[in-house]
Protein backbone atom coordinates (compact mmCIF):
# COMPACT_ATOMS: atom_id res chain seq x y z
CA UNK A 1 0.00 0.00 0.00
CA UNK A 2 1.48 3.46 -0.79
CA UNK A 3 0.31 6.82 0.98
CA UNK A 4 -1.87 9.79 -1.04
CA UNK A 5 -0.62 13.30 -0.14
CA UNK A 6 -3.86 13.72 2.34
CA UNK A 7 -2.71 10.63 4.20
CA UNK A 8 -4.88 7.67 3.05
CA UNK A 9 -3.97 4.03 1.79
CA UNK A 10 -4.66 3.00 -2.10
CA UNK A 11 -5.48 -0.45 -1.78
CA UNK A 12 -4.32 -0.54 -5.57
CA UNK A 13 -0.52 -0.12 -5.56
CA UNK A 14 2.48 -2.27 -5.94
CA UNK A 15 6.13 -1.80 -4.62
CA UNK A 16 8.09 -0.98 -7.84
CA UNK A 17 9.87 -3.93 -8.37
CA UNK A 18 7.23 -6.37 -7.64
CA UNK A 19 5.08 -4.54 -10.58
CA UNK A 20 8.40 -4.88 -13.07
CA UNK A 21 8.67 -8.11 -12.74
CA UNK A 22 5.07 -9.06 -13.23
CA UNK A 23 4.72 -7.49 -16.37
CA UNK A 24 7.85 -9.51 -17.49
CA UNK A 25 10.47 -6.79 -17.50
CA UNK A 26 13.23 -5.87 -14.80
CA UNK A 27 15.77 -2.95 -14.99
CA UNK A 28 18.96 -3.81 -17.04
CA UNK A 29 21.39 -2.67 -13.81
CA UNK A 30 19.06 -4.66 -11.16
CA UNK A 31 19.36 -7.67 -13.80
CA UNK A 32 23.28 -7.83 -14.39
CA UNK A 33 23.47 -7.21 -10.65
CA UNK A 34 20.98 -10.49 -9.68
CA UNK A 35 22.65 -12.18 -12.68
CA UNK A 36 25.65 -11.53 -10.50
CA UNK A 37 27.61 -10.79 -13.39
CA UNK A 38 28.92 -7.44 -11.23
CA UNK A 39 29.40 -7.54 -7.75
CA UNK A 40 27.52 -4.54 -7.01
CA UNK A 41 23.98 -2.45 -8.22
CA UNK A 42 26.50 0.93 -8.46
CA UNK A 43 28.72 -1.20 -10.68
CA UNK A 44 26.31 -2.14 -13.31
CA UNK A 45 24.55 0.64 -13.40
CA UNK A 46 28.33 2.42 -14.33
CA UNK A 47 28.16 -0.12 -16.59
CA UNK A 48 25.53 0.03 -18.54
CA UNK A 49 25.69 4.26 -18.27
CA UNK A 50 29.32 3.76 -19.80
CA UNK A 51 28.16 2.58 -23.27
CA UNK A 52 28.91 -1.17 -22.41
CA UNK A 53 26.17 -3.05 -22.42
CA UNK A 54 23.85 -3.53 -25.24
CA UNK A 55 20.68 -5.16 -25.54
CA UNK A 56 19.57 -6.88 -28.46
CA UNK A 57 22.67 -5.66 -30.19
CA UNK A 58 21.40 -1.83 -29.18
CA UNK A 59 23.88 -0.16 -27.36
CA UNK A 60 22.58 1.57 -24.37
CA UNK A 61 23.32 4.50 -22.26
CA UNK A 62 20.93 4.68 -19.18
CA UNK A 63 20.39 1.69 -16.73
CA UNK A 64 16.45 2.18 -16.12
CA UNK A 65 16.27 0.70 -19.73
CA UNK A 66 14.34 -2.06 -18.84
CA UNK A 67 15.13 -6.23 -20.76
CA UNK A 68 12.63 -8.87 -21.17
CA UNK A 69 12.88 -12.74 -20.97
CA UNK A 70 14.47 -13.63 -24.34
CA UNK A 71 16.51 -10.43 -25.22
CA UNK A 72 19.92 -11.13 -25.60
CA UNK A 73 22.25 -9.23 -23.34
CA UNK A 74 26.34 -8.39 -24.25
CA UNK A 75 28.54 -6.81 -22.02
CA UNK A 76 32.10 -5.78 -22.43
CA UNK A 77 34.16 -6.65 -19.54
CA UNK A 78 37.80 -6.46 -18.76
CA UNK A 79 39.16 -8.45 -21.30
CA UNK A 80 36.09 -10.57 -22.57
CA UNK A 81 33.10 -10.05 -24.03
CA UNK A 82 30.01 -12.02 -22.27
CA UNK A 83 26.94 -12.44 -24.58
CA UNK A 84 23.78 -13.73 -21.87
CA UNK A 85 20.10 -14.69 -23.20
CA UNK A 86 17.92 -13.49 -20.22
CA UNK A 87 15.54 -16.59 -19.09
CA UNK A 88 13.96 -14.81 -16.30
CA UNK A 89 13.79 -12.39 -13.33
CA UNK A 90 14.48 -12.54 -9.65
CA UNK A 91 12.86 -10.84 -6.93
CA UNK A 92 16.33 -10.79 -4.74
CA UNK A 93 19.80 -11.47 -5.20
CA UNK A 94 19.91 -15.51 -4.59
CA UNK A 95 23.25 -17.20 -4.09
CA UNK A 96 26.12 -17.48 -6.13
CA UNK A 97 25.33 -21.07 -6.59
CA UNK A 98 22.12 -20.28 -7.94
CA UNK A 99 22.51 -17.97 -11.15
CA UNK A 100 20.14 -19.31 -13.09
CA UNK A 101 19.00 -15.90 -15.00
CA UNK A 102 20.97 -16.17 -18.11
CA UNK A 103 22.07 -19.15 -20.18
Amino acid sequence: MSRKSGGMLRDNAMPHQSAAISAGRQRIDRWLWHARIVRTRDAAASLAGAGYVRINGVKIDAPGRFVRAGDVITVALDRSVRVLRVTGFAERRGSRWRRSLAI
